[in-house]
């Protein structure tokens, strides 16, 4: 851009140009490239995605020149897979969103369930459609409440247990002792994601509009700070925007059997929304965490089914100074509320508004 100022100068506005041509150039230089990597250190894996593609278009351009690429064959190929740009179609490495191939279907959020069915799928869909087992965890529920830090994760499960078979009780977990809920014995297996999908036209999908994103509670995420994403979960559909849901933090992803059944959970910390309306000079809803008699965040076990989507939450500073060595992973710890952010996308200002 710093070029532009001198060259009006020089020569006056830009007969036929406008920075839409560089836009275009940016969509197909970084944005694509950016899109097929793994998003982190994502420079080197951009450059050698252009190099390989300026590689496919000069072969390209020099069978052409030979007369190589005459006939109908070419179309059929481009019609049987792969893109323009030569790579083939789901050959993506592992990210945090991308489109899904495939008709509308109703939002849902899938972890990997045994190590059997991680390998299977390995197989059949591409690496961002599944989350693999971590096995550095305990299995047996009090240790690994324990290890994560929430020794009351033993309990957390046993009133989730009770909401799953009795859904047609008068009364919740909550109205209940401890004593009355069940007991619970089994192995725990852990995950570091899970993956949402959801109807999101708006933004990168595919045929049908559907949406691919991957949620995380990892303690180290790409062996540097821990990542613990914050969602949507549903409340009520019949209430609009952020009136019918709930904002909350992933501490840990798991699944268990119990009575035959399998329970793909999340063991999560609560936000509660302040006020009755957005907040006035942004038009943003605000949140705080939600803290118990102790002064602790609020944590309780839910179903993985009631995740709706990833949140953005984004602090709301006061008129201090952060610190030089202040770390953006520490931020949904070390403020006190948050504003509820629904410019991240298309759907999220569709949902949370």
């Amino acid at each position: 851009m710093k070029h532009y100022p001198r060259g009006i100068l020089l020569f006056g506005s830009p007969n036929g140009l406008c920075t839409s041509i560089t836009e275009s150039k940016h969509i197909k230089a970084v944005k694509e490239p950016y899109r097929r990597s793994s998003r982190h250190n994502a420079l080197q894996q951009m450059l050698l995605t252009n190099q390989r593609l300026e590689k496919l278009a000069a072969a390209r351009s020099d069978f052409a020149a030979r007369g190589m690429l005459d006939g109908s064959f070419l179309p059929m190929a481009e019609a049987e897979g792969g893109d323009e740009d030569g790579v083939p179609e789901g050959d993506e490495s592992i990210c945090d969103a991308e489109d899904v191939p495939g008709p509308r279907i109703e939002a849902f959020v899938t972890m990997a369930r045994t190590p059997r069915t991680a390998c299977m799928l390995r197989s059949l869909l591409p690496l961002s459609s599944f989350a693999l087992i971590e096995r550095n965890y305990p299995r047996d529920i009090i240790k690994l409440g324990q290890h994560i830090g929430h020794p009351e994760l033993i309990i957390h499960v046993r009133r989730f247990l009770f909401d799953q078979l009795y859904p047609d009780s008068p009364l919740t977990s909550n109205d209940v002792i401890i004593e009355q809920c069940p007991h619970f014995y089994g192995h725990v297996d852990v995950f570091h994601s899970a993956i949402a999908t959801y109807h999101a036209p708006s933004d990168l999908s595919g045929e049908g509009g559907m949406h691919r994103e991957r949620i995380r509670a990892a303690p180290r995420w790409w062996n540097g700070r821990p990542r613990y994403d914050s969602v949507f979960l549903d409340r009520d559909s019949s209430l609009p925007g952020l009136r019918g849901l709930y904002v909350a933090r992933v501490r840990l992803l798991f699944s268990f059997a119990h009575r035959k059944t399998r329970y793909p959970c999340a063991l999560v910390e609560w936000f509660l929304v302040v006020g009755d309306q957005p907040d006035d000079l942004t038009g943003l809803w605000v949140v705080e965490p939600d803290v118990d008699e102790s002064g602790r965040r609020a944590t309780s076990v839910i179903h993985l089914d009631s995740i709706v989507r990833a949140a953005h939450l984004l602090p709301v500073f006061g008129e201090g100074f952060i610190p030089v060595d202040f770390d953006f992973s520490y931020s949904l710890d070390a403020f006190q509320s948050f504003y509820v952010n629904k410019y991240a996308d298309h759907h999220a200002n569709e949902i949370a508004f």
